[in-house]
């Protein structure tokens, strides 16, 4: 038996200049099967005095337009208006972000979401490795009593700059945990492209059994910005193949945070092209219009050498979670899931 298409949805901080349910009614529109809800000040915002009444009329809307939902909290200045995606679970006042990460999951608890996404965050200026670290494990700990008792997964992604950029830190953190079950794993498939070592293919099959939620994008190796499909370095056919093999069935979204000016437009746009990197992955010999992202196997395969080199230098001097006590970038302005400011050479945004 062949497996199922996958469940594609999209991202809220694609449509950051609509309305909620107005980018929800496109979303679905267009036929995307879920969202992927960035709880921000104009969509859902977790301190608003009317919240209860806004996420009542939000999980309607969901139910009628048929969309999935997973939430996300990569907004960039919800928590402070003056430190993007400050306070983190590394800073002094991360009291803030573990709250926040608790009404996360209330949220998406009472919208029946499937996963609560969140990330470590950079190691602030002063902030030692080893304490970074201990305060990032304990951090997850609170927000997953939360998750366990509302029988929702938390899903931790790797960020490149921050200190989990990559699996081997994801696994290390879960160990540190004792591996329990609230605590899956958020795979963005562009972090694949930008620093593993392994094919983006390879990387999906090694972690499938632990993803919660999956964001999709094109990158470039050694650089992260989120990209269009089909013009970054991706192959996205055997992509989407291993995520239906490694059997995950979760909702795989797009993930453009710095698109929001032609947000109906790209959304439909990203919708062809993954419904014909899926038709290419089932059917080799089908024709498909994959545009310039289309790469023969291999092509951009470099040797588990070469490729521990550049993931090395990938972000900032230092990122990273292979070196003791959790090493990570503390010199790092602001990185984040919205494709932040890791390094001005290497991390461009324009809109």
């Amino acid at each position: 038996m062949s497996a199922p298409a996958p469940r594609f949805g999209y991202g809220t901080n694609g449509f950051a200049n609509h309305r909620l349910a107005d980018a929800l009614r496109v979303i679905a529109d267009l036929g995307y099967q879920g969202v992927a809800l960035t709880l921000d000040h104009d969509h859902l915002d977790p301190y608003a005095p009317d919240l209860a009444a806004r996420v009542g009329e939000t999980a309607d809307l969901l139910r009628d337009l048929g969309l999935a939902v997973v939430i996300e909290t990569g907004a960039r200045y919800l928590l402070d208006p003056r430190r993007k995606h400050a306070p983190t679970l590394l800073h002094d006042d991360r009291a803030l972000r573990i709250d926040f990460l608790r009404r996360a999951v209330a949220v998406g608890a009472d919208l029946g979401a499937e996963a609560v996404s969140f990330w470590a965050g950079v190691r602030p200026p002063g902030v030692p490795p080893e304490l970074a670290w201990q305060r990032l494990v304990n951090g997850c700990a609170e927000a997953g009593e939360a998750a366990a008792a509302a029988g929702i997964p938390l899903g931790f992604e790797p960020e490149p700059g921050m200190l989990v950029e990559d699996i081997a830190g994801w696994r290390r953190l879960r160990d540190a945990l004792g591996a329990p079950g609230w605590f899956g794993m958020t795979l963005d498939i562009g972090h694949c492209r930008c620093l593993e070592p392994l094919d983006v293919a390879d990387c999906v099959t090694e972690v499938a059994e632990h993803l919660v939620n999956v964001q999709i994008d094109d990158m470039r190796r050694g650089v992260h910005e989120h990209l269009e499909f089909g013009t970054g370095e991706i192959d996205f056919p055997p992509v989407l193949r291993a995520l239906a093999d490694g059997g995950y069935r979760g909702l795989v979204a797009v993930e453009l945070p710095r698109h929001s000016h032609a947000a109906p437009t790209i959304a439909a746009d990203s919708l062809t092209f993954l419904r014909s990197a899926w038709t290419t992955a089932t059917d080799p010999n089908a024709p498909s219009f994959l545009g310039s992202g289309r790469r023969g196997a291999g092509e951009h395969r470099e040797s588990a050498a070469g490729a521990a080199a550049i993931a090395g230098s990938a972000v900032t001097a230092g990122a990273g979670t292979h070196g003791a006590a959790g090493a990570g970038t503390d010199g790092a302005a602001g990185a984040g899931t919205d494709g932040a400011d890791v390094d001005g050479a290497r991390d461009r945004r324009t809109a």
